[in-house]
């Protein structure tokens, strides 16, 4: 082929028997061979249908309609394998169906582009989005479509089912992490943002010790952060499973909302959530002395603060015990107007008796999960890159992507050995999922030769028998 800009006739003549500067030559005949590159993915797929999660998609997606194409669990399914194969739009579901080697290892053709395009298509509610705000700087959450609170309910068994395989002591505590992440789009559907561009704005919530997502809410992108999160607070941890006694929540300013702290406090859930510094509040901490100030680190220093705000007590009985306020302090560079006493300050909430110390470290160890999890679902996998302009369709496709991100959750702590645990989803497709094998039938028999070492094939043979595990611990 011509390289771009000159003739045919200008290409220089290539080396005798090679067509470039590598000393070999392509044969033009395709190889006689069923082979993949994608060989690591049949484990994704094992843990999701070792979970159970195919009869899972069948009882609460219910959006086949003829016994003929694909099952619900199948679209489901394929996307989490596009998605953790590295593909981050619908047209990637072309490679898939070309690897002829993947096809005999699941068992069926992935989708096309077209089919999973309608199956996105199927979450939207057009009735219920027609009652959008044509105002774009009215905030308004939509109520989620039936088929999108069942994937919903997927996602909740994919979290019940995997905590049952775990030993019981790590599964006895869930500390909840709350937060919103911005996804820009220039879609005309899109909205604008508080940071200046437009997009989305969706929240979700992570277990810390498992490192599970358990709940996700897709909002549009001039929805405020703290706007309505004591319904997503809840779902999630009505989602926990039963194992679990003790409950803890962090999060930032935006779920510092007295209504949601009257909950967590009524359902006896320990928070620690960053506060707003009202003037009220800064005025307290500036009338401290200064023997009440303690060292944090080289530049900050804290101090708790009796402190009630006024609109609290609206929410609680005048017999309840106050929350505690932890306040930091600290000297910027450059102080803005309303710091005129020389420090810039940081407040805490919390119902929790635990040291001070403990507790400002405990909340800050937030930002190293839910954080994580935004970095991950954008950067590496699919949620960066929404596939249309319908909200539903693209609030599915968050949630797809949540179910991958567990999955992947699952190959690592079941699967896997310890040193891959941590494996961000591009170190995982370097090291197994894009490794190359040839799929052999024969005898009434599908044998996978993988083209690597033979430690890595022990690594992938290990990983198949502790996901076939999974079944027993979960219909038990």
């Amino acid at each position: 082929m011509p390289r771009w800009g000159m003739s045919k006739r200008k290409q220089p003549k290539p080396r005798t028997g090679t067509e470039g500067i590598l000393p070999f030559r392509v044969d033009p005949t395709p190889v006689d061979a069923t082979i993949t590159s994608f060989s690591g993915l049949p484990l994704v797929a094992e843990a999701f249908r070792s979970l159970g999660l195919d009869a899972s998609c069948r009882e609460h997606l219910r959006l086949k309609q003829r016994e003929r194409g694909f099952t619900e669990g199948q679209m489901v399914e394929s996307f989490a394998l596009m998605l953790v194969g590295g593909g981050d739009r619908l047209d990637d579901f072309a490679q898939l169906r070309e690897d002829p080697g993947l096809r005999g290892l699941i068992g069926y053709v992935p989708p096309s582009p077209d089919a999973a395009r309608r199956f996105l298509y199927a979450f939207h509610d057009d009735k219920a989005h027609a009652l959008r705000p044509a105002d774009p700087h009215r905030a308004w959450i939509p109520p989620e479509s039936a088929p999108l609170v069942g994937l919903g309910k997927v996602n909740d068994d994919l979290v019940v089912r995997y905590t049952k395989a775990l030993p019981p002591k790590e599964v006895t505590r869930a500390t909840l992490d709350h937060d919103a992440t911005i996804i820009e789009s220039r879609k005309q559907e899109a909205l604008p943002h508080y940071k200046g561009g437009r997009g989305y704005q969706p929240s979700y919530m992570v277990w810390a010790e498992t490192g599970l997502v358990v709940a996700d809410e897709f909002r549009d992108g001039n929805v405020p952060a703290g706007m309505q999160n004591l319904q997503l607070v809840r779902k999630a941890f009505e989602s926990l499973p039963k194992t679990v006694t003790e409950r803890f929540f962090r999060a930032d300013s935006a779920c510092y909302d007295h209504t949601l702290l009257s909950w967590l406090r009524q359902e006896g859930i320990g928070f620690a959530i960053s506060a707003d510094v009202s003037e009220s509040l800064r005025a307290h901490a500036a009338a401290l002395p200064a023997k009440e100030w303690k060292a944090l680190d080289a530049d900050r220093e804290w101090a708790e603060v009796v402190f009630v705000p006024e609109n609290e007590a609206i929410f609680e009985p005048a017999e309840s015990k106050p929350d505690r306020y932890l306040v930091l302090r600290w000297k910027p560079r450059q102080l803005a107007l309303n710091e005129a006493d020389g420090y810039r300050y940081w407040a805490l909430v919390t119902n929790l008796d635990w040291k001070g110390e403990a507790i400002l470290s405990w909340q800050r160890e937030k930002a190293g999960t839910i954080e994580h999890v935004h970095d991950v679902l954008k950067n590496e996998l699919g949620l960066g890159t929404l596939p249309c302009g319908r909200f539903g369709a693209d609030a599915a496709w968050s949630r797809l992507n949540v179910i991958a991100y567990n999955l992947l959750v699952v190959l690592k702590r079941v699967g896997l050995p310890k040193a891959q645990r941590k494996a961000r989803p591009k170190r995982l497709r370097y090291e197994i999922i894009r490794l190359a094998g040839i799929v052999v039938h024969h005898a009434r028999a599908t044998v996978l030769r993988l083209g690597t070492t033979a430690e890595r094939i022990r690594v992938f043979i290990e990983a198949r028998f502790q996901l076939g595990g999974l079944p027993l611990a979960w219909t038990t």
